[in-house]
């Protein structure tokens, strides 16, 4: 939660699947976190992925609308990285 935190304040995330996906092929992403009720297809995908490109993939605990009030978002946030 600190790096997420950390990273939240220099404004270096990266939101939502598509984009996260995006960057993780090019290999500019090195941490993704995951909501607790993210899509279990979108998390396959993700842990497919991770394991290809080395980075690595962070089941959170909250929700995605919470994920979405830590980032200071008015929407739910189900995939975000950095």
């Amino acid at each position: 939660m600190k790096e997420l935190r950390a990273a939240l304040k220099e404004g270096k995330i990266i939101l939502g699947t598509e984009l996260t996906l995006k960057n993780l092929k090019k290999g500019k992403v090195k941490l993704v976190y995951a909501s607790s009720n993210c899509p279990k297809d979108v998390l396959n995908d993700l842990k497919h992925y991770c394991k290809i490109f080395n980075a690595t993939l962070k089941e959170m605990k909250e929700t995605n609308e919470e994920l979405g009030v830590i980032c200071k978002k008015p929407f739910s946030i189900s995939v975000l990285s950095f």
